[in-house]
């Protein structure tokens, strides 16, 4: 838009109302061009807010007759985005830890255990049961499929699986309930 949105006498109240017009007017333009400036729509959204607020504090600009007001608000964004750019690239980067402590590597025991257990436990089930959750899980397939593996009706694929992970419930209880026994009395109230 080349000239003014309002007449020149029109101010005071209808500061909200020429933001209102300009945002109906420029909106949809600002946003696309904020949106390739900065690849992020969540971030342009944010600079198309902050350029109407610039609008708002200096809407004499928008009302003056002197150029184009699309062009205001395009330049606007333009630094707005180029400001933001500037701002994150004089930061720091922020890096955890301290430059004198190590980071800590990994423990794969945690793994190993889980997985023995697991297997402990997968053991204790039946054949039937052992069989539809290595399907259902090991192998991710559906009900559907499982079904068709086994040749077993899908119903029965869906309560040995039922059944079957209540059985991996209980062992797992058990483990623990044995695991706290065997431990020593101080050292079993502690995880209590």
């Amino acid at each position: 838009m080349a000239g003014p949105l309002w007449p020149r006498g029109r101010r005071g109240s209808t500061d909200e109302a020429l933001i209102r017009s300009v945002y109906e007017e420029h909106g949809a333009a600002l946003l696309g061009y904020a949106t390739r400036l900065t690849g992020d729509r969540a971030v342009a959204e944010d600079v198309v807010q902050e350029t109407l607020i610039r609008a708002w504090r200096h809407s004499e600009v928008l009302v003056n007759g002197k150029g184009s007001v699309r062009g205001w608000l395009l330049t606007v964004a333009r630094n707005i985005v180029t400001d933001r750019y500037r701002a994150k690239a004089a930061r720091p980067q922020e890096v955890s830890g301290t430059p004198v402590t190590v980071p800590v590597e990994g423990d794969h025991a945690d793994s190993v255990v889980d997985a023995m257990t697991v297997l402990g436990a997968l053991d204790r089930l039946s054949p039937e049961h052992r069989s539809v959750l290595t399907e259902l899980y090991y192998r991710e397939r559906s009900v559907a499929e499982t079904a068709d593996s086994l040749g077993i009706p899908e119903g029965t694929v869906k309560s040995r699986s039922h059944y079957a992970l209540k059985a991996l419930r209980e062992a797992f209880k058990e483990d623990g309930n044995r695991q706290r026994r065997n431990q020593p009395a101080g050292l079993r109230e502690v995880v209590a």
